[in-house]
């Protein structure tokens, strides 16, 4: 892997898994979303993952919603925009790429292969729900699959590409990592990746310590000095784990899509808070965390210019 001085910071705001019944801090309108990505940048974060939510929490596609997210977000901060091409197994792929489309992002999100994304357990932990879609939406995972077959990633690895968004592979299994080195040879991935190892959900490899140095292992045999390598961990085990990607000389990711805490039986107030906890680890740990600028050239995106955000937007000082 490319071993660079700083880091690379990922904030994951919101995602599709976690469910407001878990925390009364999961952001969840346009509004919150924005205001915690805000947060989120100001504590330290270079990139700001975002999946989009109607105001009850359900995840949503529609250009629309994310109309209310991404222009206000960049109005207000210079971040890099990583929007999800993923959305949840409930979503068709047209609804998955909807906002992607309407933005032609810096980044986007590439889930590496279909596979069992499994979070019912959610369901045994809840006594009682705040709304009516949540118990059987977490439920549904436990018979229907995440699909993301070899013509959906090339559909969007084309799509996309062609638009100069650049993506963030999510890699849930080592299997995906060779998945990646397949459209890399065929010319329809270009170096250097952004390989986002993601452990801990069920259906995919565990959070294990082992199984994060052995995909560094087999992502070094596949890609050697053309990616970037980050990791995180679902659950109580995310802190570990980016820590662990910043030992390895690999960047992090945090957030209240991949945890809702902060430490044993401590629900974390904000995204902001789990970014100033990893940043003041990796600080200690003597290496320093990237601007969004840095992160640009280290990944070859092609800037804010080139995101269609509206013209009327003002863009953030750069």
């Amino acid at each position: 892997m490319r071993r660079a001085e700083k880091v690379i910071l990922t904030a994951a705001v919101t995602g599709s898994v976690n469910i407001p019944s878990q925390s009364p801090h999961l952001p969840l309108s346009a509004e919150q979303i924005v205001a915690s990505s805000i947060e989120a940048a100001d504590a330290g974060a270079a990139i700001i993952h975002l999946h989009a939510r109607h105001p009850d929490g359900r995840p949503a596609f529609e250009a629309s919603v994310f109309e209310e997210i991404v222009p206000p977000l960049l109005h207000a901060r210079d971040v890099v925009v990583n929007i999800t091409t993923g959305g949840s197994s409930q979503m068709t792929m047209d609804e998955r790429l909807a906002g992607a489309r309407r933005f032609r992002p810096e980044l986007a999100s590439l889930n590496m292969g279909s596979m069992n994304f499994v979070y019912s357990g959610i369901a045994d932990r809840i006594t009682e729900f705040r709304y009516e879609w949540e118990k059987p939406y977490v439920l549904g995972t436990y018979s229907h699959p995440f699909i993301n077959t070899f013509d959906k990633i090339e559909q969007t690895l084309r799509e996309l590409g062609a638009t100069g968004t650049r993506f963030e592979f999510e890699c849930y299994d080592i299997g995906h990592l060779y998945t990646l080195a397949h459209f890399a040879d065929r010319g329809l991935a270009e170096p250097p990746f952004l390989i986002q190892g993601v452990f801990g959900v069920l259906g995919g490899i565990g959070a294990d310590h082992s199984s994060l140095e052995h995909m560094v292992t087999i992502a070094d045999r596949l890609f050697g000095d053309d990616y970037y390598f980050s990791a995180f961990a679902a659950g109580r085990d995310q802190l570990d784990f980016a820590t662990h990607s910043a030992l390895l000389g690999g960047n992090v990711r945090v957030g209240l899509e991949d945890s809702l805490w902060i430490g044993k039986g401590r629900l974390a107030q904000s995204n902001a808070e789990q970014v100033e906890r990893i940043r003041t680890i990796v600080e200690h740990l003597g290496r320093e965390i990237a601007s969004p600028a840095e992160v640009r050239s280290m990944l070859r995106l092609k800037g804010l210019d080139e995101v269609a955000i509206t013209e009327t937007t003002e863009r953030a000082s750069r």
